[in-house]
């Protein structure tokens, strides 16, 4: 089950990236639209990102899969997805009634349109599966050495072109299989947006549920940009937007729990906190409430009661289910293009369908929350925020290092950490050995929860500063990675002399320019740093390489290893 679950971190990482541009998406459309500012061309740019979500997706996951995030196989990404939809377009089987009655160009044209439209259906799974082949693709192939007289097209250069030929394949399973395709799609649709409030409540009560691993943002994939069908528009949050009065649904029942239920639950944690630590956790949970009022962001909340009191989030994945199922039965129908916050409410109240009843449902809500969460806690003596046995002394940040420091230590060191990465409100790595990792002083720094998904995968939950904490760590392991789990003498990092094994590992000789020894790495300075063979490393013990910038590598193992690695 581990390692299902670490197989489907870096899709659930990935898919974030793309779905981080429908708030300015949302925002222009709708400021844009004739019930509000009636500026078309702000309202068709917005337009312009919904309708090329499938080429976004393309280029988010296949940032997410690569390694290093480099543009190659963004670029990659893009080749497949564009061969994939274009050459599909030519397999598609059209009826004859779609261009009866025309002839010539007229016919040619009608024909056109519907393939585009047809195809467009399904662009946001072309998108996805376009940008898993060019990450996956990119890691597999970017190193690749090819003949001296095709040494152009090897390394990075190539990933691109084997992209096109994973993109003919794509073609012809979406092109040849679209009519079984479609169906399926057109099933799964009736299925998803006829299944009632029930339907909603399960949608409701797994989305909390997963989040605990993380992977709901795949379910929330298939829901919001998947099922239905408006005027060739697909997904619930795109047909909402598009002005489909029947969507919604699978968006308006979290508004009650984000800008009232949580908020109340922070209230009740607050009042339950001893009276010594009020003071301590007051302003947290204040700005967890608000945070989650005004912008719908919930895992800092969700994740400060996640773990110490268990029970109370099963209450809260339930809850969620309910208002899912309550604001069907009522007929709300609300969306949003970030999250269901009082921004978005306000946002697109105008395109709502009777708005109005959150505030009674909230209001119950509010007091539905506080209530149950003050019972539970009280009677099974919870240890939630400010009632925890012991608290966690604060955790200096180093000042030579900054933030981004303090976290790369509490991580382990940088020896410790092979891919530091981010999403929305945590972050994502992998790491080498999981007990260096120090929970007590990733709470001090801030953090709201630690989960493991595996033995390597770590997420650290910080709310929505993840992204920005994962750049300082990097930026802080680039500056010269001397940062290790515990304090240690120091490493001279003066120049070293390579193995002959590292050497050929890096291009040869004549390819090294300088190398330096450092806790938990080496830095090498190389003419050509595409030259360096990332799989003949991984061999020696390398445990990641990082190529901070041009000709500029740092390779990451334990100390050990790098003992073996100089001379």
């Amino acid at each position: 089950m581990k390692s299902i679950l670490e197989a489907l971190q870096p899709l659930g990482r990935a898919l974030m990236l793309p779905i981080a541009v429908l708030p300015i998406a949302g925002l222009l459309l709708r400021l844009g639209q004739p019930d509000l500012l009636d500026i078309a061309f702000v309202s068709a740019a917005g337009d312009a990102i919904f309708s090329h979500l499938g080429l976004l997706f393309a280029i988010g996951v296949a940032t997410g899969f690569a390694r290093d995030g480099n543009g190659a196989a963004c670029l990659a990404g893009v080749v497949c997805f564009l061969v994939a939809t274009e050459a599909g377009k030519v397999l598609i089987t059209v009826a004859p009634d779609i261009s009866a009655g025309l002839t010539g160009a007229s016919a040619d044209l009608a024909i056109a349109a519907w393939k585009a439209k047809a195809m467009a259906r399904l662009d946001v799974p072309i998108g996805i599966l376009s940008g898993l082949a060019g990450g996956t693709l990119y890691n597999r192939y970017s190193t690749i050495k090819l003949p001296e007289y095709l040494a152009f097209f090897g390394g990075r250069r190539f990933v691109p072109i084997v992209s096109g030929v994973a993109g003919l394949v794509l073609a012809a399973v979406f092109g040849f299989g679209f009519s079984l395709l479609s169906q399926g799609v057109d099933q799964l649709s009736v299925a998803i947006t006829g299944s009632g409030a029930i339907g909603v409540f399960v949608f409701g009560l797994l989305n909390r549920l997963l989040l605990v691993t993380g992977l709901h943002h795949l379910l929330n994939n298939i829901v919001w940009f998947v099922a239905g069908d408006y005027h060739g528009t697909s997904g619930d949050l795109r047909r909402f937007f598009a002005g489909d009065p029947s969507a919604g649904i699978f968006m308006a029942g979290f508004f009650p729990v984000m800008m009232f239920g949580l908020p109340a639950a922070c209230l009740a944690m607050y009042h339950a906190a001893k009276p010594e630590r009020r003071k301590a956790v007051g302003g947290m949970l204040l700005s967890l409430a608000l945070t989650s009022a005004l912008t719908g962001v919930t895992e800092p909340i969700e994740f400060s009661f996640m773990f110490l009191a268990p029970v109370l989030y099963a209450v809260h994945a339930v809850l969620t289910g309910l208002s899912m199922a309550l604001m069907d039965l009522l007929g709300v129908k609300m969306g949003f293009g970030f999250s269901a916050g009082l921004l978005d409410y306000v946002l697109n109240f105008g395109k709502a369908t009777r708005p109005l009843v959150l505030l009674p449902v909230g209001a119950v809500y509010f007091v539905l929350y506080y209530g149950l969460f003050r019972f539970f806690i009280r009677k099974f003596d919870l240890a939630t925020p400010g009632r925890e046995a012991e608290t966690v002394a604060a955790v200096a940040t180093p000042s030579a290092g900054g933030r981004g420091a303090a976290f790369a230590q509490a991580l382990g060191g940088g020896a410790n950490l092979t891919t530091v990465s981010a999403c929305t409100t945590r972050l994502r790595l992998i790491v080498v050995d999981q007990s260096a990792v120090d929970d007590a002083a990733l709470k001090a720094l801030g953090a709201r929860g630690i989960l493991r998904p595996s033995n390597s995968a770590l997420q650290v939950v910080l709310g929505p500063i993840a992204d920005v904490v994962s750049m300082e760590i990097r930026d802080a392991l680039a500056l010269g990675g001397d940062i290790a789990a515990k304090p240690a003498a120091a490493v001279t990092a003066d120049t070293v002399a390579l193995s002959s094994a590292i050497e050929a590992a890096l291009g040869g000789t004549a390819n090294v320019r300088t190398a330096s020894r450092h806790i938990g790495r080496l830095r090498v300075e190389l003419n050509a740093s595409d030259l360096a063979d990332d799989a003949g490393l991984a061999k020696l013990g390398i445990r990641a390489v990082a190529r901070p910038a041009p000709g500029q590598v740092h390779l990451l193992a334990t100390d050990a290893v790098l003992g073996t690695l100089v001379r």
